[in-house]
């Protein structure tokens, strides 16, 4: 079997540092530099030939900069003979731009399953995509993890009154439900409609009844904070007696902490598939850590062992 070595960019070294930790398998030695041009240069510090190598690089901001990191990594480890490079990517950047819903504009997720591809990947490791079908952009294997049931799992344990799952809009319906199952919670739906492509959103109507009982706000990725403050908005005149948020990917722009950072909000817990850049100070967080997540499927993409297992 070939030995297993992993390495990582500039975007998040303390996550690929936790999963090493869970792996018992020390950070490959890499250098990731960018010149005073912009440009980056890659050198790997030890022998790569003929071991399977994984690259763990969320696509976070400054998010051209990062891809570039990766793509250039993967480039480097093919020209250095690896056996098997896997890049593993615990947030797919550009990943809201999956269809053409507008004329004229690009499905930059695609591009990106391409340039990836061409870089040299053999494989793909991430967790939950915003839009699934992104897994059909590419050709080579992917494997798609889902933080979602350990969401529900840390919110079974706190003690929720009558505890509603509600999806910011149709398409996290799904999700949402998965994670109303394991809880034994109902469900409900808020119907949202985009205004322009500016990341803004607004909250129509809510379908399902959360009159005096404790909410869960479940979303894929957390950006500007106005789908779910709208969300919590509105589910606070419909009588929620509570209203908690989670996310897998907590992106937090500047305007988030502004909408977020109130005490309207019970909870806000998310994972550390990205790098958070400043506290919140009125709202109680939690972190929950899907680094033992990743570094299980990656062992046993490197064994030859079912990641499906992971979910049953």
């Amino acid at each position: 079997m070939r030995e297993m070595a992993v390495f990582t960019g500039n975007a998040h070294r303390e996550f690929a540092e936790a999963v090493c930790r869970h792996l018992k398998l020390p950070l490959g030695d890499c250098e990731v530099t960018e010149f005073s041009n912009e440009n980056i240069f890659v050198r790997f510090q030890e022998n790569i030939r003929e071991r399977d190598v994984f690259l763990i690089q969320p696509i976070v901001p400054p998010v051209n900069t990062r891809l570039m990191e990766l793509l250039i990594m993967i480039d480097a480890a093919k020209r250095a003979s690896a056996g098997r490079i896997t890049a593993v990517i615990p947030y797919y950047g550009y990943g809201r731009s999956d269809k053409k819903d507008q004329p004229r504009v690009p499905i930059t997720a695609r591009l990106l399953a391409n340039f990836i591809e061409v870089a040299g990947a053999n494989r793909v490791l991430t967790l939950n995509l915003h839009a699934g079908q992104i897994q059909g952009f590419f050709n080579i294997p992917l494997d798609e993890l889902t933080a979602l049931p350990m969401i529900a799992d840390y919110f079974r344990g706190q003690n929720l009154q009558d505890p509603v799952v509600v999806a910011t809009d149709v398409g996290g319906a799904k999700g949402a439900r998965n994670v109303a199952a394991r809880l034994g919670a109902d469900l409900a739906i808020v119907d949202k409609r985009r205004t322009g492509n500016n990341d803004s959103a607004e909250a129509m109507t809510l379908i399902g009844d959360v009159n005096g009982r404790d909410c869960v706000i479940v979303d894929d990725e957390i950006l500007t904070g106005g789908t779910v403050a709208s969300s919590l908005k509105l589910l606070r005149s419909e009588g929620a007696r509570s209203v908690h948020l989670a996310c897998v990917h907590p992106l937090f722009a500047p305007r988030a902490y502004d909408l977020l950072d109130t005490s309207d909000v019970a909870e806000l817990v998310y994972t550390d598939s990205v790098p958070v850049s400043r506290p919140f100070q009125k709202v109680a967080t939690h972190t929950l850590s899907v680094a033992p997540l990743i570094g299980d499927a990656m062992h046993r993409i490197h064994t030859g062992g079912s990641v499906g297992e992971l979910f049953l």
